[in-house]
């Protein structure tokens, strides 16, 4: 645990009682405005019980650095850009030396009618990511801070989509879908981290929230999944755990449905 400079304030003298993985946009802030505050009060909730919070996004690590404080979860490490950074505790620097110039690097040495198909934040202004995202200025400049992953978005085929995936794979290059934007890296995800961060803190529950196909995986990690509604996005398939109710779909989207899911799991397990 000191590898993530983790200081919980004594929690940790007993075992931690649940800890929560959460996907960010669309999910614990607003698909929209970005606002977080309807989940305010689950967030009290969980920390009044020393339950653990790890954000899980595809936002830099500087963008999560600032949310997580202004949230009081700078006791947890936060696991950025998909899954390929993990942000330790208390820090606005990754964990990990990153490889975004590689990764730029061999995206452009694919086939002209391939890469001029996909658009990343690399490609990008800061304006032009602004508008895309309906950031701040500055927001956006965080947003393009990145050591990890290129997010992006697709503007051909289906087919050549598939061709652009293949390419990319033969280059080691991993691409994730989510409720946005297409993420390139190469390769971890959040569900690699939730059973790295889970073995070495021993939760006795543990939960995920997401509401993307980038976050199925780390659905089906944890102990409970929340399917956070998503009114901009097709739904999710059925996932595993679902049939038996471990796992859950909510019927508000973002924040809201975020609150309400962990206040009601919270009473299922007595935790309040």
């Amino acid at each position: 645990m000191s590898s993530l400079g983790l200081v919980i304030n004594g929690l940790m003298k007993s075992a931690l009682p649940l800890l929560v993985f959460s996907d960010l946009d669309g999910t614990l802030i607003d698909h929209h405005s970005y606002a977080w505050g309807p989940a305010a009060p689950a967030l009290a909730a969980l920390k009044k019980i020393g339950a653990g919070v790890v954000l899980a996004s595809s936002k830099t690590a500087v963008e999560i650095d600032t949310l997580r404080r202004a949230m009081g979860l700078q006791d947890w490490p936060a696991i950025v850009e998909n899954g390929a950074g993990l942000l330790a505790a208390h820090t606005g620097v990754d964990a990990e030396t990153g490889r975004y110039t590689d990764l730029r690097a061999l995206l452009d040495t694919l086939p002209s009618q391939l890469r001029s198909q996909y658009v990343g934040f690399g490609d990008l202004s800061i304006q032009t990511v602004a508008d895309l995202t309906g950031l701040t200025p500055d927001a956006a400049a965080m947003a393009k801070q990145r050591a990890f992953s290129e997010p992006g978005t697709w503007h051909g085929t289906l087919d050549a989509k598939q061709a652009f995936l293949a390419a990319l794979a033969d280059l080691g290059v991993q691409a994730q879908q989510g409720g946005r934007f297409l993420t390139l890296s190469f390769g971890a995800s959040k569900a690699d981290h939730v059973h790295k961060l889970a073995a070495q803190l021993h939760p006795k529950t543990t939960l995920a929230l997401g509401d993307a196909p980038n976050d199925i995986k780390m659905l089906e990690a944890c102990d409970f999944g929340v399917v956070i509604a998503n009114p901009n996005a097709d739904p999710l398939p059925n996932l595993k755990g679902e049939d038996d109710g471990r796992i859950i779909r909510t019927t508000d989207a973002g924040p809201q449905g975020w609150n309400r899911a962990v206040l009601q799991l919270l009473e299922r397990l007595d935790l309040i």
